[in-house]
């Protein structure tokens, strides 16, 4: 699935992954170059302020 970064760029879900040290889950994803990417679950789809908004870090593309 395709998500964009609310900068703009786009990126594929890979897989979610455990985090060894604690279990925690950890989004894995590429960007459009092709770079692999990984961020905490719960930071992935956290909502960030922008302009005094608060909006998706990132963004499910339909």
């Amino acid at each position: 699935m395709q998500y964009r970064h609310y900068k703009g760029g786009l990126y594929e879900l890979v897989c979610v992954a455990t985090l060894e040290s604690d279990l925690s889950e950890m989004i894995v994803y590429r960007a459009a170059d092709g770079s692999i990417w990984t961020r905490p679950k719960d930071v992935f789809f956290q909502l960030v302020e922008v302009g005094g908004i608060l909006v998706p870090r990132f963004a499910p593309v339909s």
